[in-house]
């Protein structure tokens, strides 16, 4: 029924009165933009908040460090942001375990089998597609050169306790740490190689033995805990009707889980302001860290400038052809967490709610690819620390042949899956490739002076490939079920009368407009359909 216009002296249908449809446009304009602005607003409130947090912090961390604050003063000032970073750990273990078996128990084995090959085979070409992005920026931008005589007296860094372990014995213990021998020890503390020296008198005069000793060290073994999830959600799988209450456990677990993480975030804003703020009241002299080793912190960050804003886009673009900063824009939420935090554990419940929110990634996909990213993908991490290396060969005069550039190379990329995902995890994994190319580890305290800028941006690169990995799995994966879909939509096999033999019948394939009518085929009454 047509609208009736009785206004302006008109009768007749609303639609014909061009006079009142622009009366009527003039008067509900501005309404209208401002219900367009709250719900702008409303959508975004997170996101402008999280932004706004980080800005004002560092305002706030300027202003308070003029104040000369004592050490408890600053744990005081510290305290609200680490409210924060106990709360996204303390989700961690729950919304990884549980989002882990369910997705592994949505999934066929088939399907799993696939998405978790194409996973795998990304995360390792792309860490080893930044390990040698640091090296080539090392080599040409020189960041150690002319540095060899910076000491940790001079700089006022303390000296790091440091372990000398063997990178044999690092592997090893990444493999142990896979297979907990305690479930629920894994939830707070991992497998880690010591050493005792034993002294033994022989023939040919006194030997000492360094022997490797096997200790528990605190820190979630988020490895094993990924790995027995997978395994558990596939035999849920495997059992049927009978495994499918256990299943419908988990996924009420998850989602109550993810509930709570939408609690949390609006607490991150005020936390992140803290967290930002406190560090640059705690941080030294910042003008002498940065002339000092302004060469490795540039060096550093073009590393994941690049990485992160041009190769890994370009790798999204070229499975998807979709524009990938859009894909990005929907997560300056969880990218600002990252920022803040320097831990990809405490950015991946936010990361989780994001992607699926705003981005649209298919639960399935996102809770079983995200949570194994944020343990084995570190690209920013591979970018730290084949930087650190280079940097440290070159401060020491060391020039570096293929074998070791190639070392490096391999020794990053797999150490980089070891990585803990915590602020500073991936400073303990440099000594690794130090001891394996054989340079002095009594340089790392170097690079923890300023391991709090690089850790930053290290951490949102991090977060980034796995965010991308998600989107393009996701793209994969309804690709292949538009095929699928495809195929039964235009595809009709029905037996109809050979021409050559009455008594024989062949399945043929009819277009799709027979498809939609079945009744135009005709199927002679003495013979049944094969299908």
């Amino acid at each position: 029924m047509e609208k009736l216009c009785e206004s302006n002296g008109h009768a007749g249908n609303y639609s014909d009165c061009t006079v009142c449809q622009v009366e009527d446009s003039k008067s509900s304009g501005k309404p209208r933009e401002r219900q367009g602005c709250a719900q702008f607003l409303k959508k975004n409130a997170i996101v402008i908040l999280t932004v706004s947090g980080v800005l004002v912090g560092v305002g706030l961390g300027t202003a308070v460090r003029g104040m000369n604050l004592t050490k408890a003063q600053m744990t005081y000032f510290a305290f609200p942001g680490e409210m924060l970073l106990r709360m996204l750990k303390m989700i961690i273990l729950p919304l990884v375990v549980c989002s882990l078996i369910s997705g592994a128990a949505s999934l066929d084995t088939r399907s799993l089998g696939k998405l978790g090959g194409i996973a795998v085979g990304y995360f390792l070409v792309t860490t080893l597609m930044a390990s040698g992005l640091a090296i080539a920026l090392g080599f040409i931008i020189k960041p150690g050169a002319g540095a060899g005589a910076l000491n940790s007296n001079a700089l006022g860094i303390e000296e790091p306790l440091t372990t000398n372990k063997e990178t044999v014995d690092s592997f090893l213990d990444l493999a142990r740490n896979l297979m907990p021998s305690n479930l629920v020890a894994a939830a707070f503390q991992s497998y880690a190689t010591d050493y005792v020296t034993q002294t033994r008198n022989t023939t040919e005069g006194v030997i000492i033995e360094k022997i490797p000793v096997g200790t528990e060290v605190d820190g979630m073994n988020i490895l094993g805990l990924v790995l027995f999830a997978l395994i558990l959600g596939v035999a849920l799988k495997k059992l049927g009707p009978e495994g499918e209450e256990l299943i419908r456990f988990f996924n009420a677990f998850n989602e109550a889980t993810m509930v709570i993480v939408s609690w949390i975030m609006w607490y991150v804003p005020v936390g992140i302001m803290f967290l930002v703020g406190s560090k640059i009241v705690e941080m030294g002299d910042i003008v002498l860290l940065v002339t000092s080793l302004g060469k490795y912190i540039l060096a550093s960050i073009l590393g994941h400038v690049i990485h992160g804003g041009i190769v890994l886009p370009l790798i999204y673009f070229a499975f998807t052809r979709k524009n990938p900063f859009t894909f990005l824009l929907g997560l300056i939420t969880p990218f600002a967490t990252a920022f803040a935090t320097s831990s990809s554990s405490a950015t991946l419940p936010t990361m989780i709610k994001y992607i699926e929110e705003n981005n649209g990634v298919d639960k399935r996909i996102s809770r079983f690819i995200l949570p194994i990213g944020a343990t084995v993908n570190m690209d920013g991490a591979a970018i730290f620390q084949c930087m650190a290396a280079v940097f440290i060969a070159q401060m020491n005069n060391v020039d570096l042949n293929a074998g070791q550039v190639f070392t490096i190379l391999v020794t990053a990329t797999a150490s980089s899956v070891g990585a803990a995902g915590i602020p500073a995890g991936g400073v303990l994994t440099i000594a690794i490739i130090l001891e394996a190319i054989g340079l002095p580890t009594n340089d790392l305290s170097l690079i923890l002076a300023v391991d709090w800028i690089v850790d930053r941006t290290t951490t949102v690169v991090n977060v980034e490939g796995d965010a991308l990995g998600a989107g393009i799995l996701h793209y994969l994966n309804q690709k292949e079920i538009a095929k699928k879909q495809q195929e039964l939509t235009d595809v009709y096999v029905e037996a109809v009368p050979n021409c050559k033999s009455e008594d024989e019948t062949s399945p043929l394939v009819m277009h799709k407009d027979q498809t939609l009518n079945p009744s135009r085929v005709t199927v002679p009454e003495s013979k049944e359909s094969v299908l």
